[in-house]
């Protein structure tokens, strides 16, 4: 368990580490419009456990459609979104801004230069298309995947 983890009193699921088929640098996340419809969209994500974390914007559509339906579907997947294998059932949680300062670090970690490269110019794609790039509202996506065995 992290030590942000003990101090906080978050639980973690003890079916061990998620499989290697999760170890990519993007992740799709398939969430569910309310008619059912699904919605795919790769995101950056770390590893913490069994789980799997990504930052998004808390007025996100894909934040909406999670609270509605935690039930998702997750691949390793390409920047585009192209999967890199089969997707898996999963649930989403979303947590609070109290999970931001651990899930960065591990960010930081995992993705170092790319986070510098890459993260000024996505926020200016989101400024040029009308979309708020203010980082205030920003939730972390806890993603636990059903089926935790590798193929």
């Amino acid at each position: 368990m992290t030590d942000w983890a003990e101090r906080n009193g978050t639980v973690r699921i003890e079916a061990g580490e998620v499989p290697a088929r999760f170890r990519g640098k993007y992740l799709r996340v398939t969430s569910y419009r309310r008619d059912g419809t699904p919605v795919a969209t790769p995101v950056w994500f770390v590893q913490d456990g069994a789980r799997l974390l990504a930052e998004t914007g808390a007025s996100s559509y894909k934040v909406r459609r999670i609270r509605a339906n935690p039930a998702i579907s997750v691949v390793a997947c390409s920047a585009s979104g192209r999967p890199h294998g089969t997707e898996v059932p999963a649930r989403a949680e979303i947590l609070g801004p109290e999970a931001l300062e651990p899930e960065r670090a591990l960010m930081k970690q995992k993705y170092g230069l790319d986070r510098i490269v890459m993260l000024p110019i996505y926020r200016l794609v989101q400024r040029v298309r009308g979309k708020s790039t203010d980082r205030g509202d920003t939730v972390v996506l806890s993603i636990t995947p059903d089926d935790t065995g590798d193929r």
